[in-house]
């Protein structure tokens, strides 16, 4: 689990420097035991739903990163994001569903760019529970996500 939690990570990681302005990673490679790997998981200026992400926040710049464990039958409450984030379902399953009634499976080792400013949830079908790995890109002194009245 630990190391499928780096790998993650990693991955992540990766996929956030090679975003155009973020650099390059160089690695030498006399140094490595094995050739460097580099996949993209997903680049997009949409989110899984097709609609276009907005224009960051104006403020003071604020990275958050989740690891969020929902629990095998579980259904999240509905909410909204106010900031773009991207994530990884690290293990189990997870289905999405937005309020028009989209939906989105994701296994483990997908990525997702999350819905912002719709409302929607997730639930865990599966036996297992369900681990997803979440950065937020934020602003300090705003929330990252809204929860709705039942």
């Amino acid at each position: 689990m630990m190391k499928q939690t780096i790998r993650g990570l990693a991955a992540i990681s990766i996929f956030l420097l090679l975003q155009t302005g973020c650099g390059t990673v160089r690695v030498k490679q006399e140094t490595a035991k094995a050739p460097i790997v580099v996949k993209e998981l997903a680049r997009s200026s949409q989110s899984w739903d097709g609609a276009l992400l907005p224009a960051y926040p104006q403020g003071q710049p604020r990275v958050t990163i989740l690891r969020i464990t929902i629990p095998a039958g579980a259904q999240l409450h509905t909410h909204h994001h106010l900031v773009i984030n991207a994530g990884m379902l690290l293990s189990g399953e997870l289905t999405v569903v937005a309020r028009d009634g989209k939906t989105l499976q994701l296994k483990a080792g997908d990525p997702i760019i999350e819905l912002v400013n719709t409302s929607h949830y997730g639930i865990n079908h599966g036996k297992v529970p369900a681990e997803i790995l979440v950065f937020y890109a934020g602003v300090t002194d705003a929330p990252i996500t809204v929860v709705e009245p039942d």
